[in-house]
């Protein structure tokens, strides 16, 4: 008897890639995921290809790069014509279970205009069983609560900051901890319903993903995780001396900064001007974000635990990442919309069970992955064919010790800026532009940086004499060949990678060929 196939896909939101102590943080410790990372292949180039969330989980779902499934900004549809690892994973007699949420918008078309799935952005993906979408998930946890006394009015004030605490002179207003306890927190809480749907599976098949909201804001968190981490022990952000320096390098960041300048455009609760805010206040909001990554880790090392109890650890496997970063104060903003590397740069993490995996375990690849090599990673290891919509590749190379071919030597990323109810800029009157023209990509080697806009001014960055990202060099004149270059070398990634499900086909004599599979050998 065959052991059984089992996929632990876990997900955070909005973590730093830098930050885990296996990594080498100066602040932050992560003790379980850098006990998996031991066992493990950790990739510290890692970098999703879109944001925000919704887009960036169409792209590590679908394995598409967002030119090519174009839902570009929260509630933006995804066309219902691509297929992703829950739906390929299905035709390998898998049931994959969704704990959390895509933050999936589903295709209009074919659907009733009062269909439900049509009235929000946080629907799930086709192919997962919804066991607790984020709407369940929330209604579930505020009346889990409130049947434990809790009061409080709704969503809206749910992360309330404790009443009647009173905050030490020398620390900052988040380092007052939410109105609930730990163990009753919303990151608990799902880790309690990952452990319930565990429960009795150990001899099953089985595909979960599970999403924590955590460290998304609200930047709040209950104790001690809130005092974890001292405000003087907390790295300054990357920033230009004021932030009217900082809006010069280029007309997007500066209208971020405008816009994170107002109060309730990144965390409702914080009372703080985002970008003037004193240093206390923002070293503090750092340690906050730090302790609400603690809660996640608390809670995987519970998930990692009970596999290993129940022995499926052994036949299981996992992978963390997460769906974007975080600026946290670097240049003046937060969030994960600006073209700098802390809004892509997220963490992955991926044990395989098998044997061949271990010599590769406890190792650091430093090639560049993307968000968009998780899909396929997951159908190879499960031995399924990988569809040809796939702008990814398999990363199982790594983990058995073999380093694929002809390997990356960039990361790609995209975002689309339009004007939306859910986040963003008003970019259309900020620029006067089209919306259509509210388009960003970025190519990211190890020395150059070059980022495009389709009607804004371009960007370079000397990555090697310039890591911060502080020094635009695009008309720097003795730059000009570089600039040339990097262009050239976006424009081929787009021409290699635009829509190519159907080109390798030939239909002739013989019925559909796949000309291109007969190309590779």
């Amino acid at each position: 008897m065959s052991a059984p196939r089992k996929v632990l896909f876990i997900s955070a939101d909005q973590w730093r890639a830098e930050c885990l102590s296996a990594l080498g943080h100066p602040t932050v410790k992560t003790p379980h995921l850098d006990a998996l990372a031991a066992d493990s292949v950790l990739f510290k180039r890692h970098f999703t290809v879109t944001a925000p969330c919704g887009p960036a989980r169409s792209s590590l779902n679908t394995g598409l790069y967002l030119m090519n499934h174009r839902s570009g900004r929260n509630g933006t549809p995804l066309d219902a014509r691509h297929t992703n690892v829950a739906l390929e994973a299905r035709k390998m007699g898998l049931d994959p279970t969704l704990l959390g949420y895509t933050d999936t918008s589903a295709d209009p078309r074919g659907r009733h205009p009062n269909d439900p799935a049509l009235k929000t952005y946080e629907g799930p993906l086709p192919g997962y069983k919804p066991t607790m979408i984020f709407q369940e998930y929330m209604a579930q946890w505020m009346s889990d609560l409130r049947a434990k006394g809790y009061q409080f009015e709704g969503r809206h004030d749910v992360y309330q900051p404790k009443p009647g605490f009173e905050k030490p002179a020398d620390r900052g207003h988040r380092f007052i901890p939410t109105f609930f306890k730990a163990e009753d927190s919303d990151t608990s809480f799902m880790a309690d319903r990952i452990l319930d749907w565990l429960g009795d599976r150990q001899h099953d098949d089985w595909f979960l993903h599970c999403v924590f909201l955590r460290p998304h804001p609200p930047v709040i968190t209950p104790e001690p995780y809130n005092a974890m981490y001292a405000p003087e022990d907390v790295p300054f952000p990357k920033r230009k001396a004021t932030p009217e320096e900082e809006g010069k390098q280029h007309p997007h960041l500066k209208t971020m900064i405008e816009k994170l300048s107002r109060p309730s455009s990144y965390d409702e609760h914080n009372p703080n001007n985002l970008v003037t805010m004193s240093d206390l206040e923002l070293r503090q909001m750092r340690a906050c974000y730090y302790g609400m990554m603690n809660e996640v880790d608390d809670a995987v090392g519970r998930i990692i635990a009970h596999l290993k109890k129940t022995g499926e650890y052994e036949h299981t496997l996992i992978i963390f990442t997460c769906d974007h970063g975080e600026m946290g104060g670097d240049h003046y903003t937060w969030g994960k919309e600006t073209y700098f590397d802390q809004s892509f740069a997220i963490p992955l993490i991926i044990r395989d069970p098998r044997d061949l995996a271990d010599a590769t375990r406890g190792t650091i690849v430093d090639a560049f992955t993307e968000s968009v090599d998780i899909m396929p990673t997951i159908l190879d290891w499960l031995g399924a064919e990988i569809p040809a919509q796939c702008d990814g590749r398999s990363l199982m190379g790594f983990l058995s010790g073999e380093a694929p071919a002809k390997w990356r030597e960039e990361a790609h990323m995209e975002i689309d800026f339009r004007s939306g109810p859910y986040g963003g800029i008003d970019a259309e009157r900020a620029f006067g532009i089209e919306t259509h023209d509210c388009q960003m990509a970025i190519l990211r080697g190890k020395k150059w940086k070059y980022v495009h806009f389709a009607a804004l001014p371009p960007l370079l960055f000397d990555l090697e004499n310039d890591p911060d990202e502080m020094n635009d060099l695009a008309k720097d004149p003795k730059h000009a060949g570089v600039m040339l270059e990097m262009a050239q070398k976006m424009l081929s990634w787009r021409l290699r990678h635009q829509e190519h499900v159907l080109t390798d086909l030939h239909n002739g004599p013989n019925g559909v060929e796949d000309w291109g599979k007969k190309q590779r050998g």
